[in-house]
C-alpha cells in the first residue's frame, strides 16, 4: 500500500511550524546531523529554509517555519535528513493554502 503524504491547511496570511519526529526511525545513539529542507521556488516561502534546531539534533525533530502561499494551491514541502550514522532520508508534506 503507498504511502499517504500528509496534508495541512495553511492560512495564507499564518506563520506556522511544520516538521517530523524521526525518534522512532533512529538507531540507539543515532542523532540528526543535518536537515535541508525543499520548497517550491515560488508562492510560499519558509521563515528559514534550511535548518537544525538544536532540538532537533538531541530530539530526532526536524521543522521549517513557512509563511505566505496562494489560496487553493497546493505546495510540496520536503525534508532531506543527514544521521550521524551517515544514513539519509526524506518526509514530504503537502501544504494545501485556505484562507480561513
Amino acid at each position: 500500500m503507498p504511502h499517504q503524504i500528509p496534508t495541512f491547511i495553511h492560512d495564507p496570511e499564518a506563520v506556522l511550524d511544520y516538521g517530523f519526529d524521526f525518534t522512532t526511525w533512529l538507531q540507539a545513539g543515532e542523532t540528526i546531523t543535518a536537515a535541508v529542507w525543499t520548497l517550491p521556488t515560488v508562492g510560499i516561502g519558509a521563515v528559514t529554509k534550511s535548518l537544525v534546531h538544536p532540538e532537533s539534533i538531541t530530539d530526532g525533530k526536524c521543522v521549517v517555519w513557512l509563511q505566505g502561499g496562494v489560496d487553493d494551491q497546493n505546495y510540496l514541502a520536503v525534508c532531506h535528513i543527514t544521521t550521524s550514522a551517515g544514513r539519509q532520508d526524506d518526509r514530504s508534506l503537502i501544504l494545501r493554502v485556505k484562507h480561513r
